[in-house]
């Protein structure tokens, strides 16, 4: 298997299979692909499928088989970056909901849920993310351009809410309140802060989805009505 990313900001991530390879991906997630590659669909069980339901993702898997060797395409939905995530057994990798755009090898997913509810309604990156285990390549969509740190035991990077694009399993999240009354009203970056804790490394995007739409939402017309 081979694999590149073209396309600059708007992101395609090609991947060629010689025969008997195979890419899974969510439902609807290919863009376009050769005759030979051939196509199956499943759920992969009922847990898995609420898994993928509950985080706002596709119920169904799709397996890109290779008849004979053939090129098959992804597409990012936002305008972005493509990051390839290399997964091994006690090396997982979780993610924000929505960021997973394909996979290769032996992969497993499963939902994460932060241990505080708080976290869920104020940490950004959501009460539940997913994570991914086993040996091979995970593929994301990063909105923006993707920064990656790697953080030691016992630091942590803090970081405004939404930009938290995936983190190592070994990594530890919190959502801290931003200190003093003065900086909540008028600093401008809102009443809570996602902090990481190493160690493991973590992967900032510059452009969240979800502030991207708020900013262009200032600038739209609204009914007076």
């Amino acid at each position: 298997m081979q694999y590149k990313v073209e396309g600059g900001n708007l992101p395609v991530l090609k991947v060629y299979l010689e025969q008997g390879e195979f890419v899974q991906c969510e439902a609807g997630a290919m863009a376009w692909m050769d005759d030979e590659i051939e196509m199956q669909t499943s759920a992969g069980g009922l847990g898995k499928m609420l898994g993928r339901m509950l985080t706002k993702e596709n119920a169904f898997m799709n397996t890109y088989y290779a008849k004979s060797a053939g090129e098959i395409a992804f597409a990012s939905k936002f305008p972005g970056s493509i990051q390839a995530i290399e997964v091994t057994p006690g090396n997982g990798v979780i993610v924000q909901k929505g960021s997973y755009l394909a996979s290769v090898g032996e992969i497993n997913s499963e939902v994460f849920m932060q241990k505080k509810l708080g976290k869920g309604l104020f940490g950004g990156e959501g009460f539940l993310m997913r994570k991914f285990t086993g040996n091979g390549i995970v593929f994301l969509e990063v909105d923006g351009s993707a920064h990656e740190y790697e953080i030691a035991a016992g630091d942590c990077k803090i970081v405004d809410t939404g930009y938290v694009a995936a983190m190592s399993e070994n990594c530890n999240m919190e959502v801290r309140t931003v200190k003093g009354v003065g900086n909540v009203l008028f600093g401008g970056e809102g009443l809570f802060n996602t902090v990481v804790h190493g160690p493991g490394k973590v992967t900032l995007q510059s452009m969240p989805i979800a502030s991207t739409a708020l900013q262009l939402y200032e600038y739209m017309p609204h009914s007076s009505n």
